[in-house]
């Protein structure tokens, strides 16, 4: 029991600066919302429509980058620095690679909005939206890269400081562009994004420079190979990358699929759907980190040769995941009514908020359960099945059974949010089975393989 606490702390000191930075993140778009939203609500509406298109295709982007995740935790377990910054060096390229196709989807912006139904202008407002943040999309996927280098090697905090410097750059950069300050014109949500791209880049550069400052104190050289080109290790980044992107994916668009069906139900239930998701996309920032810290330790530890230690850090990242969304579960009961009220005057979206949050509390666990998960399997580099549990967790029960609910049993959004819980029951569930039965005591360090590949 003490070398469970052990490693919870452990993961605790890996997961608090990525908690921070999920945070930092996460309120580069609240920071877009809140500011676009006071300017005007036609901007608001089609940068938010931009942005569903413009996070669902760069997901898949950021999970192909992030397979180079468990390359670097087990080279950095295994002692193999040169390994590590080779995965590194493998990862920017895969993003600069993929960044193209995601680009080029973002010139169909509008058309795609306008299949699904959207109105004309807002689809126009956000495709410019869209495309006025192309420049800083390579940067983000080089971001991705190098952050995720760094929480493989246990180095959380530099990107922690760089996303909140981030936020006080993007928010001056919304206030110039979107209102027009400093005789710049008003852009409105074509400033904003502008102040997105300008961002991504100015994160990307401070981060680069950051990783080569600590390459630096321990007296290594970050220095391009070209074996970064190589086919054979660029496949395995993909190779363990693919599933990733395809879990994130999935999970997103059901999300996603779920907003449509709640606005399908009224303007009321819309309203109320989005104030308590968000609250829970707020909460989730924080088993997020924990997933990342946990993926890092249980990674570096199968490096090290010990996968036993490993299965010890997976089940103290279960216990701290599923723990502190208990916490949330009981805020969000004892907060039902007033946490709805910090949102909107509005006593119609009020109540349904307010009847809604229990539910949401029951969500809580799961999600914290599933995300830790997720991690596990990431930090051993075993993302598929991962992938398998969001497609039938979500796609085979979450969403039919939620629809159903909702609209032919007459629950209304009280089933849409009961058939959402399922699912994550099934993916949390699935997860948690999956690591007792072929968890990080039967990994086999990465390091290895990828040395292997080499030589090849």
């Amino acid at each position: 029991m003490s070398s469970t606490r052990a490693e919870a702390g452990h993961i605790l000191r890996l997961a608090v600066p990525v908690i921070v930075a999920q945070i930092g993140l996460m309120m580069l778009g609240v920071v877009d919302n809140l500011m676009l939203g006071n300017f005007d609500m036609h901007e608001f509406g089609a940068s938010a429509l931009g942005r569903l298109w413009v996070i669902g295709t760069l997901y898949v982007g950021m999970g192909l980058v992030m397979g180079i995740d468990p390359l670097i935790s087990h080279a950095h377990g295994a002692g193999d620095s040169a390994a590590a910054r080779l995965a590194l060096e493998r990862g920017i390229v895969l993003g600069l690679a993929i960044a193209l196709p995601i680009g080029a989807l973002w010139f169909f912006t509008e058309e795609v909005l306008l299949l699904a139904g959207q109105q004309p202008g807002l689809a126009r407002g956000a495709e410019g939206y869209a495309l006025a943040q192309l420049p800083g999309l390579p940067a983000w996927l080089v971001f991705t890269a190098l952050r995720t280098y760094l929480q493989g090697r246990g180095v959380m905090r530099p990107a922690m400081w760089v996303a909140l410097g981030a936020n006080v750059l993007n928010a001056f950069g919304n206030w110039v562009l979107i209102y027009g300050k400093f005789g710049v014109p008003s852009l409105g949500a074509v400033g904003a994004g502008i102040a997105t791209g300008v961002t991504e880049v100015a994160m990307a550069t401070a981060l680069w420079i950051l990783v080569a400052r600590w390459h630096r104190a321990r007296g290594e050289r970050l220095a391009w190979s070209f074996q970064a080109l190589r086919w054979s290790g660029l496949s395995v980044v993909a190779k363990q990358g693919a599933p990733v992107a395809l879990m994130l994916g999935l999970e997103l668009w059901a999300f996603q699929l779920a907003n449509v069906f709640a606005g399908w139900l009224g303007e009321a239930e819309l309203g109320a759907h989005t104030i308590v998701l968000n609250l829970a996309s707020l909460s989730f920032m924080v088993p997020l980190g924990i997933s990342m810290g946990t993926s890092t330790r249980v990674g570096n530890l199968i490096g090290s040769g010990d996968p036993h230690g490993a299965q010890r850090a997976a089940w103290a990242g279960f216990a701290l995941g599923a723990g502190v969304m208990a916490c949330f579960a009981v805020v969000f009961l004892l907060g039902r009514e007033r946490l709805p009220a910090l949102y909107t005057p509005d006593v119609d979206v009020r109540m349904l908020g307010a009847a809604i949050l229990p539910i949401g509390a029951a969500f809580q666990v799961f999600d914290g359960l599933q995300v830790v998960g997720c991690g596990i399997l990431r930090g051993m580099g075993k993302p598929r099945p991962a992938a398998a549990f969001n497609l039938i967790g979500y796609y085979a029960f979450a969403l039919p059974i939620g629809w159903w609910l909702a609209f032919r049993d007459g629950h209304g959004l009280a089933g849409l949010w009961w058939g959402l819980s399922l699912g994550l029951a099934i993916v949390a569930l699935s997860c948690v089975a999956w690591v007792a039965w072929r968890g990080p005591a039967h990994a086999v360090s990465l390091a290895s393989a990828s040395r292997e590949n080499e030589g090849a």
